[in-house]
């Protein structure tokens, strides 16, 4: 039940966060992307304050056992940059580039009912899925 809590608060927090520094608003993400036009800087203020805390917790991983609400730390195995690696961070950045919405504050943009938001969420989960029945399945 405490990992319940802790989970809500703080997708509550990172959802207000997004809300609060208008990173639902996809106008604001395209004009960040805009260099050569209107740029809107905005959004690197909000990375650069996001580097903090996670500066913070990840320092202080290499220091503990286990998380709080935990076990074990999960961590990636691997530290190699390989093709799934590449195909999903240029799908990410064009799919944020040609909408604005990235997994998060599409997420946090559905209690608005915009309708972008609503059509990228159902694209999203559909390809979660696509990727569960097809590329996600254990080796034989």
């Amino acid at each position: 039940m405490r990992l319940v809590i802790a989970a809500i608060f703080c997708g509550a927090l990172f959802g207000a966060g997004l809300v609060i520094s208008d990173m639902v608003n996809p106008a604001r993400v395209l004009a960040f992307l805009d260099v050569a036009g209107a740029w809107d800087y905005t959004l690197a203020l909000v990375m650069g304050g996001a580097l903090i805390p996670a500066a913070v917790a990840f320092s202080l991983r290499h220091r503990l056992r286990a998380p709080l609400l935990g076990d074990r730390f999960h961590v990636p195995d691997s530290t190699r940059i390989d093709l799934p690696l590449v195909g999903g961070a240029v799908m990410f950045g064009l799919g944020w580039g040609l909408v604005g919405f990235c997994p998060g504050p599409a997420l946090a943009a559905l209690v608005t009912g915009l309708p972008k938001a609503l059509i990228f969420f159902a694209a999203m989960a559909a390809g979660m899925l696509v990727h569960r029945l097809t590329l996600d399945r254990p080796k034989s």
